[in-house]
């Protein structure tokens, strides 16, 4: 018994040392710094570049997992749909192609360019904004609202309900946004991200 409880003990640190603590990044409310990540076309991209937005889709997304994929058209859609609104999506993808291969620069072009994608997908190849996001899945969504005091969080999590399929019955993003644009506040404002687990750098 005392072996068992010493290896799980071992265990716990082993993942805790790959794993980021989840819980200290932005909080519903919080004030968002700028950022600049380059673009699949090979240009920085960065929140200020957005003068005349309302806010943004922030999505963390990614290349091989299959929630991820299967959302790509409802990303679409939504960039679509939001950007003539002033609420442009931006793509980030937080995988480390250490880790996961077909997570590389060269193959989020392919897959941008295969897909169409009508907005910025961005590489953070050092885990910088993800860990200031606290973002832990793929995909994750955090809609901002700019202000006078800034780009302010308020809505963090899943982009609607239904995570195996095209038919949602609750579009959480879309909501969020309308209640935006209505002068109220999300509701909920958090939800569940569902989707793979961020591949972090391992650690040296």
């Amino acid at each position: 018994m005392r072996a068992i409880i010493v290896l799980l003990m071992v265990l716990s640190v082993v993942i805790s040392a790959n794993t980021p603590v989840s819980n200290e990044g932005y909080q519903i409310g919080d004030v968002v710094e700028d950022f600049s990540l380059k673009n699949v076309d090979g240009a920085n991209v960065s929140l200020a570049d957005y003068a005349d937005a309302k806010g943004f889709i922030l999505i963390f997304t990614c290349n091989t997992c299959p929630v991820a994929k299967g959302y790509e058209d409802r990303i679409i859609a939504l960039d679509k749909k939001y950007k003539a609104q002033g609420y442009p999506v931006i793509a980030i993808n937080p995988n480390d192609a250490g880790v996961e291969p077909r997570e590389s620069f060269e193959q989020m072009q392919q897959r941008a360019k295969e897909k169409e994608f009508t907005f910025p997908y961005l590489l953070d190849p050092d885990h910088v904004i993800t860990k200031r996001f606290a973002a832990t899945h793929t995909p994750h969504t955090f809609l901002l609202q700019k202000t006078n005091q800034g780009n302010v969080l308020q809505y963090i999590g899943a982009i609607d309900d239904d995570s195996r399929g095209g038919n949602p019955e609750t579009k959480f993003v879309e909501d969020a946004i309308a209640s935006l644009n209505t002068g109220n506040t999300p509701n909920p404002n958090v939800t569940k991200a569902v989707g793979c687990t961020i591949k972090w750098k391992k650690s040296s």
